[in-house]
């Protein structure tokens, strides 16, 4: 639909077996993309009892739909990991031409209120949603500008990055961070013919729901239960009645990524069934 054949996109933190990453990593490569696929480590949530691997689980996903993969294992915070990164992919393939910058820090200690919060859960937060998203879209920004032939740029925000939300301050934060630096690149790289772009879920069922599940979770109360709960909770108050899947994420980054994109730039759309309408 989205004729992405002869494109290759890199998509950070794609190793999660239900997260975004995955989603948008294979959407984009039945779309006909190469991909190039990293995450901090091959599996970031190890002991899954369904055997997923993480990236080299995901490697074979992509080429079973029949298109070729980089694997790239790299912390987006440090700038030499993320320059390596770039470098490999052009090495490998000879250019790219769309990045994802889905990579987040893991919900934890960071969700509590404000004055509970102490300064080096902040600082993880922000050294992954901010700074990993920075380091991210300027290495492929300078790569897109020196091919000259355009590109496109999806960061991925939140409703988070739109309202603020109690015991969420941190990743607030972070989040309106990165829809600012969206439209700061919008405007800086429309001259190159890059578009740049922000998607901005609300609750989606992957496996950081669950992690948020338990860290919010009142006191005698199972982690499993509670995720189940928020989700059901969360999906009363959403006029299209569900919360979103990742394949929900997923088709609005294929949109973006596509040439059906190109007079799109610096906005930050939200994807929450009706929940957040701007």
């Amino acid at each position: 639909m989205y004729k992405l054949e002869g494109k290759v996109a890199l998509v950070t933190g794609a190793g999660g077996e239900h997260g975004i990453g995955r989603a948008i990593a294979a959407r984009l490569a039945a779309e006909g993309a190469d991909l190039v696929i990293n995450d901090v480590v091959e599996n970031p949530y190890a002991g899954n009892p369904s055997g997923w691997q993480g990236l080299p689980s995901l490697v074979r996903q992509i080429e079973g739909l029949g298109r070729q993969v980089l694997s790239v294992v790299a912390d987006v915070s440090v700038a030499a990991q993320v320059e390596v990164m770039v470098q490999q992919a052009v090495a490998r393939f000879g250019h790219l031409d769309i990045l994802v910058a889905n990579a987040g820090s893991r919900p934890g200690r960071d969700r509590v209120e404000v004055v509970d919060l102490e300064e080096e859960d902040w600082d993880l937060v922000q050294r992954v949603n901010g700074k990993g998203v920075f380091l991210s879209c300027r290495a492929v920004a300078r790569q897109l500008i020196a091919q000259g032939q355009g590109g496109k740029i999806i960061t991925l925000s939140s409703s988070a990055g739109k309202e603020g939300y109690a015991r969420f301050g941190a990743y607030c934060f972070s989040k309106f961070g990165v829809i600012g630096l969206t439209q700061c690149l919008a405007l800086e790289l429309a001259p190159h013919h890059i578009n740049v772009n922000a998607i901005c879920p609300d609750t989606v069922d992957t496996e950081r729901t669950a992690y948020i599940a338990a860290m919010l979770a009142p006191e005698g109360t199972k982690g499993e239960e509670y995720h189940r709960e928020m989700v059901r909770q969360k999906a009363e108050l959403i006029p299209l009645g569900r919360v979103a899947t990742t394949e929900d994420i997923a088709r609005t980054a294929a949109f973006l990524a596509s040439a059906e994109s190109d007079f799109l730039t610096g906005l930050a759309i939200s994807v929450s069934g009706g929940l957040v309408m701007h």
